[in-house]
Parts: structure tokens; C-alpha cells; sequence
């Protein structure tokens, strides 16, 4: 019996990214489960187990490009990459956003893919049907104020996408990118707002239904089983309620 094809997973400890692991499993995924919290993905891989599916944990830190290469030597082929790794620190205007948190933020939404699909490229071609999925945000798409440093990030991400799209056409490996909108999970506006529940609890005021992560791994694990031949280059998704980045309907 063949085993099953394998999908790496970034940020898998929670949110988005431990969702779309959960969902590739379902599909018949080998996931391999990395993030930085190594009790989570422990925690989420167990569980996965249980429920007769396969998953792997490993603690990575994307943007250490080192500890990247050595988890690269691990796989000979690879069927799919999940790069979800990423998130975003504040919302101060430019004058006077802090130049840290713009550096972080690039540092884990574009470097940090830029170093696993590098190093994992090779296990994607090899795979002879590989895919690359890069979640940046309709951020990436749109700016608003207060969001230079993520929708900068974010822009690279979605470049880094469409980049290399073109400079792979003909290899087997696709390139999806899905940019989603207004999500709530647990800990994304928390992280914005340094812990402030109540600045995170603003963002989703008087919005009666926001995506969730199971609506985000839905359409991640809908584009990556489409057909070998079938690609989606960009998916954006947004809840009904919110028009633009800058147009939300909120019934307050």
C-alpha cells in the first residue's frame, strides 16, 4: 500500500494553521506539524492520531534558516507546503510605528516562507506533484491605516507568490495563494495588540459572522485537492460583511 503523501504545515500551534492541519489530515495527509510551541503541536499531532489520521510534530522556527535546512534533510519528496507561518505586531501609523515590529513582521510572513519553500523545493519537485500554498491576506491586496508594517509584509508575501509561479511554470509543483480577510481565531488580534483583549475585541465589534480558521483550512484543503492540472494562482476570501479592508458592515 502506497503512503500517504506528505504536507508540511507552518504555524501549526494554533489558528489557521492548526486548523488546515486538521483538515488535511481528514483528506488522507501525512501533515507534518512545525512551529515554534512545541507542546502544541505535540498536542494537536496526538490528537489527530486518535482520530485514525497521521500527523508529525516538529519545533521550527521559520525564520532560522539553519534549523530550516536540517528539517529539509528530513523528506525526500514532498506533496504540499502550507506557509502560514506569519502575523502581524501593532497598528501605529508609519511616523510612528516601531521599526522592530516591521522587521519581525517581514521577517516571519516573507522570509520565513521564502526559507521553506527554498529549502523544501527540491522534496516538492521530486514529489512530481508538488504544491506550494503561501497564506498572505487581502492585506497583501489593500492598504489601510494603521497597517503599514503588515500590508508591507504581506505584499511580499504575496510577490514572493506570484514570483515564483513564473520562474517554476513547467516544473510539477503549483503555486496557490490564498489571501484571506476578516478572521477571528484566538490569538491573531490578541498578538496585534500585545496581549490588549480589549483593542482585539474591537476589531470583530458589531460583525455578526467573521471567517473562522476551519473557513480558511476549507478553502486551503479545497485548492490543494483540486486536480494535478488545476491551479488556483489567488483565492481571496473575506466574510460577507466586509467589503474592503476599509468597508465592514457592523451592527452595533
Amino acid at each position: 500500500m502506497p503512503s500517504a503523501p506528505i504536507a508540511v504545515v507552518t504555524g501549526a500551534s494554533s489558528g489557521i494553521g492548526a486548523a488546515t492541519a486538521r483538515q488535511l489530515a481528514a483528506a488522507g495527509y501525512r501533515v507534518v506539524l512545525t512551529a515554534r510551541r512545541k507542546d502544541r503541536i505535540e498536542a494537536l499531532a496526538e490528537e489527530i492520531v486518535a482520530a485514525g489520521q497521521q500527523a508529525m510534530p516538529y519545533a521550527l522556527d521559520v525564520t532560522d534558516r539553519a534549523a530550516v535546512d536540517e528539517f529539509a534533510t528530513a523528506f525526500k519528496t514532498i506533496a504540499v507546503l502550507v506557509n502560514n507561518a506569519g502575523g502581524a505586531l501593532g497598528a501605529d501609523p508609519v511616523a510612528t510605528s516601531d521599526p522592530a515590529d516591521w522587521r519581525q513582521m517581514y521577517e516571519t510572513n516573507v522570509l520565513g516562507t521564502l526559507n521553506l519553500t527554498q529549502a523544501l523545493l527540491p522534496a516538492l519537485t521530486a514529489s512530481g506533484d508538488g504544491t506550494v500554498v503561501v497564506l498572505s491576506s487581502t492585506a497583501g491586496h489593500g492598504t489601510y491605516e494603521g497597517g503599514g508594517g503588515y500590508v508591507a509584509a504581506k505584499h511580499g508575501a504575496h510577490v514572493l507568490a506570484e514570483t515564483l509561479r513564473l520562474e517554476i511554470v513547467g516544473t510539477p509543483v503549483r503555486v496557490i495563494e490564498v489571501a484571506p480577510g476578516m478572521v477571528r481565531t484566538e490569538e491573531f488580534a490578541l498578538t496585534r495588540f500585545d496581549g490588549d483583549a480589549e483593542k482585539a475585541a474591537k476589531v470583530y465589534a458589531g460583525v455578526a459572522e467573521p471567517l473562522t480558521a476551519d473557513d480558511v483550512a476549507e478553502t486551503i484543503t479545497w485548492a490543494v485537492t483540486r486536480p494535478s492540472h488545476v491551479n488556483i494562482d489567488l483565492l481571496v476570501v473575506r466574510p460577507r460583511a466586509q467589503a474592503s479592508n476599509t468597508k465592514v458592515h457592523r451592527e452595533l
